[in-house]
This record gives C-alpha cells, structure tokens and sequence, in this order.
C-alpha cells in the first residue's frame, strides 16, 4: 500500500479532530460549553435558561458529577455552570476555573428554579440548544453532532451565525474519513514519522495517566480500578498483565464519572473511549519496558482504530464507545505483540465478535466496569488473533473482513439498535 503526504496530512486532521482535551464528561461539557456560548452572546448573566436536548444528551448527563460544581448533577447544573461561571473560549475545557462566588450564584439559580430541560425529539443524536434570558434580551445557541460544533446563533431574533449541516448524517461536521482502514492505520503505524504524532500522543499519555493515577488513590464512584488492583494485592486476582492493564484503565473512568477536575484526551467526542484506547496501552508498555516510540505506534493503533470503527457508530448510540476502544486496544495489543495485519485485524474482530451487545445506558459510574470488561476482552481477542484463531465470516455479525465487520456494527448501532437506545431513555426517565 502506498501511502503519501496527502494520506498523512488527512490522518493528522483526523487526529486533530478527534483527539482533544477535556474536562469531566463531554455531554455536560457540551451543554455548558453551549450556554457560556449562549451567555457570552447574551452580554450578561441571564436569569433564565431554556435547555433544548436530544434523548440521548439527557441519558449521557442525567447521572454524571459536573466537574467543579461540588458535587452537583445533571443538565440543569451543567447549563447554570457554563452560562455563569464558564469561558466559552476554553470549549471543551469551560468550567475548568470556575470561582467560589461564580459557585454560590449557580447554586443560587439552580435552587430559584431558573434552568428548564424540554426534551428535543428529533434525529440528531447529539444535539442541544439553550436560550438565555436576561430580562427582554435573549440570545439561543445550538450544536449538532460534535460537542462544539455550533451550527445556530441568535440574539433577539436576529440569526448572527448560521452554519446548517446534514441532520441525516453525523458526521457531517468533520472531515472525510472514508479513506481510513485498519490497513492503513496498520501501515502508517508501522512507517510514520513519529515526530508527526509524538506530541498529541504524548499529550494523551500525560494526561491520561494523570486521572488513572487518581482513581486509584481516591475514592470515586464505586472504585472498579482500585479494587481490581486491591485484590492483585491480595492474591485473589493474579498479579498480571490483563488485570493491571484493566484497573488502570476503570480507575480513570472512576475520578472522571464522579467529577474528578482533571483533564483527560478524548477520542471520538469521549473521554471514557480516550482513556480507553490509551490506558491500557500505557501500563502495558511501562510494565513491559517497552520504549517511548513503541508505545506512541500502538497508541496511534489503538485510537485511530477506534475512530475508524466510532465513526460508523456514530458520536452517541445504544451501542457502547468503550467496545469500540477495546477493538482499538486488541488491535494494538496485536501490534506490540509483533503481529502482522492480518493478527491485528483479527484481533478487532474477535473483540467486535464478543462484546458488540454491550449497551451504553448513559455515562455514570458503571461505565469504568464496561471500561474493564473490554479491556479483558481485548487481551484474550489478541492472545486468539496471535494463536491465528478467530471468528469466522457469518458467526453473528463478523463479515467477510475486517472492514466488512466494522460497518455491519455501524449497522448494528444505527439500526439495530435505534429501538433499544428508546427504550433505556424511557426507562432512565421513569416513562
């Protein structure tokens, strides 16, 4: 396969896109983000907020800690936080200072009942719009499909910007990705000027490893990491390289689910998939010796693999995002193992054969135990791939290839599951 500078510079776009720092999980982000935009445009504090989501927004922010806010929840919270006390410069990073006072005025409006939710029935997975009052002004912003991508601006009526995108097609919003394969990212990853992706990598490994390190100190949520390396200690689980990999990965979901302020990389729109796609990696390679660059190569692996295959998932579904980071995870796991193509692909595979039936019923604490399920899964899908056993074309779901199997689960979660994603907003709601 012949690669070129104009295949490299699209993979660095990608990359650009999908791997961002972020603070606490990015649907609240999202939703706060969107009202410090609404507030900035407003020119004052409102004293109102209308808050317009997507079925699936309210499921990824009913249960999660807001970052900052003292232990606060939900949609409502995460509004008040960035209409008051947010810097909608600071986008995916909008309430990572946020004042003592700025604090107490959220409290204030949120306990004046001053943030109302309706819920948005529409197509678009990922879509929100607030308006902001502030006596007779007004000011409405809205974002479809990518947590910052504002497609919507006005003030008193008046359309200040307008930026319409395809409402039938998620990815509308970024750049081309049809071009990407397990192939490719196979071959890049293998040839690849490592000083093009050292940066963003590294960047990943710092602060990635910062939050796992936290989870494992502190109490958070119900601490699936630190108790898997608890009983490592205590000889109930054995002391190894599936176990390890697998604490340090839940014990990042663990401080970032229940409001841990620290900043994680996030792939696809997700902080729980960045974390995902790199931690496991991360102690792998430090437990193992490997050198810097081979951890940067699988990394690059693990998280373009997961984009390839979110980006026929779609930013939010019924169907998991870490079952999508594990198939980047078995992938690169292959690859450190000195595998060839054919060994990290079967590798994905055999994870997209396993795990596929995972749901995602909102981003909560439970998350950090899907997150260990499917780093275990990863490692016993490389171990078969390595030993040149896997799933076979028509058991389930797999497909004739790599690729085949990739967009039969794009299929799985846009279609198969659109009825199941209903049905646990229902149940979420109490309807």
């Amino acid at each position: 396969m012949t690669i070129n500078n104009e295949t490299i510079e699209k993979v660095l776009t990608i990359l650009e896109e999908e791997i961002v720092p972020a603070e606490g999980c990015t649907e609240p982000i999202a939703i706060a983000y969107t009202a410090a935009k609404a507030a900035q445009v407003l020119g004052a504090t409102p004293d109102r907020l209308d808050i317009y989501v997507s079925g699936n927004m309210i499921k990824n922010v009913k249960s999660v800690i807001v970052p900052n806010s003292g232990g606060m929840v939900g949609i409502e919270v995460s509004a008040a936080m960035g209409a008051i006390a947010g810097d909608a410069e600071a986008e995916l990073l909008v309430i990572s200072n946020v004042e003592k006072e700025k604090l107490a005025e959220v409290r204030e409006f949120m306990e004046a009942g001053r943030a109302h939710v309706y819920h948005e029935d529409n197509d678009v997975k990922l879509y929100a719009r607030i308006v902001a009052h502030a006596g007779e002004e007004s000011a409405s912003v809205e974002i479809k499909h990518v947590h910052t991508n504002i497609t919507t601006i006005e003030k008193n009526g008046e359309v200040l910007v307008s930026q319409p995108c395809n409402d039938a097609d998620f990815n509308s919003a970024l750049s081309d990705r049809e071009m990407l394969s397990i192939e490719l990212i196979y071959n890049l990853a293998k040839n690849i000027d490592i000083s093009l992706i050292e940066p963003i990598f590294g960047k990943i490994v710092d602060l990635n490893s910062s939050i796992a390190e936290e989870g494992l100190k502190e109490t958070y949520g119900v601490n699936v990491g630190s108790m898997i390396k608890e009983n490592i200690a205590k000889g109930i689980y054995g002391d190894d390289q599936r176990n390890r990999s697998a604490s340090y990965a839940a014990a990042g979901s663990d401080a970032r689910m229940s409001g841990c302020p620290l900043p994680v990389m996030t792939t696809s729109g997700s902080g729980n998939q960045g974390m995902t796609a790199s931690l496991p990696i991360i102690r792998y390679c430090m437990d193992q010796g490997l050198d810097r660059e081979a951890l940067i190569r699988a990394l690059f692996v693990s998280h373009v693999s997961t984009i390839h295959v979110k980006t026929n998932v779609g930013r939010l579904s019924a169907y998991c995002g870490a079952v999508c980071a594990s198939a980047g995870v078995s992938g690169a796991l292959a690859f450190l193992a000195g595998g060839d193509l054919q060994a990290v692909g079967d590798a994905i595979t055999n994870t997209l054969a396993n795990v596929s039936g995972l749901i995602c019923d909102g981003a909560k604490a439970s998350c950090a135990a899907k997150i260990a399920t499917g780093v275990y899964t990863a490692f016993d899908s490389c171990m078969l791939a390595m030993n040149s056993r896997v799933y076979a074309s028509g058991d389930g779901i797999v497909g004739e290839d790599i690729e085949k199997t990739i967009k039969n689960i794009g299929r799985l979660a846009q279609e198969g599951m659109a009825g199941t994603d209903q049905t646990i907003l229902k149940i979420m709601t109490g309807r």
